[in-house]
């Protein structure tokens, strides 16, 4: 049975964003940073709204240069948003981080097109760029994590090989608990989607595998090309 799509009014998405207002208020009365929240839900409207036009008009001009600018622009913005938490940043940071991100990130989306999904020709916007927004924001993530955890533990102790280790093993918990979670707590998104469109769950299922599976590798790749880059800023300091 195909299972119907149901379409939701202004009213609707607006009391999906009760909860938002519910953390905002708990941030005020702690004296947090409820602004910063704010801002950040309404970029995310904004945002998202945008890319449906955006999206719209990419999938209908299928061109191989858009479809390039706009991997390369995700590639930008990633590795600068994966350096926000960062006390200290510098061209020098925002270079590893561009080059870990798209090293670990392209080489597993050119995996997933040409060997594991085999889409009709490589630039088809309706694949690559879902798979390569997945793909990016992961690793964006996992190098966040990575690099945040990697500043703090060499203030506290300037130990390369330590911090990088314990910025590696921490880089990872939010992807490592996805897959003890997966399945039997949460239900992933793309996995949900593909049922409610009536989808097999067991062809869904293999979706998921393959999408889970290269999410860890890429943010795993990049956080470990971002904290091996880490060790030559190291020893420059110390020279």
């Amino acid at each position: 049975m195909k299972l119907t799509i149901y379409e939701i009014g202004l009213v609707n998405l607006a009391i999906a964003m009760l909860p938002i207002v519910v953390v905002v208020v708990i941030l005020a009365i702690w004296s947090l940073k409820s602004k910063t929240a704010i801002y950040a839900s309404v970029r995310m409207v904004i945002q998202l709204t945008a890319i449906g036009y955006v999206l719209t008009f990419i999938f209908a001009q299928d061109s191989p240069g858009i479809v390039l600018l706009v991997l390369g622009l995700m590639l930008l913005v990633a590795s600068w948003i994966a350096l926000r938490p960062l006390k200290q940043k510098s061209a020098n940071l925002f270079a590893n981080a561009l080059f870990a991100i798209s090293v670990g990130s392209i080489s597993i989306l050119v995996l997933t097109i040409f060997a594991v999904i085999r889409i009709d020709y490589w630039y088809q916007p309706e694949y690559v760029i879902p798979l390569a927004g997945m793909i990016f924001s992961n690793a964006m993530n996992t190098v966040s994590l990575g690099a945040e955890r990697f500043e703090a533990d060499m203030a506290a102790s300037p130990d390369y090989i330590r911090a990088r280790n314990s910025a590696f093993t921490a880089s990872l918990i939010p992807s490592i608990n996805t897959f003890f979670a997966v399945g039997l707590v949460a239900l992933p998104g793309m996995m949900t989607g593909q049922i409610l469109s009536g989808v097999s769950p067991l062809i869904a299922v293999k979706y998921q595998i393959v999408i889970m599976s290269v999410l860890f590798g890429s943010s795993g790749i990049s956080s470990a090309i971002y904290l091996h880059l880490q060790r030559g800023a190291v020893v420059q300091a110390k020279a």
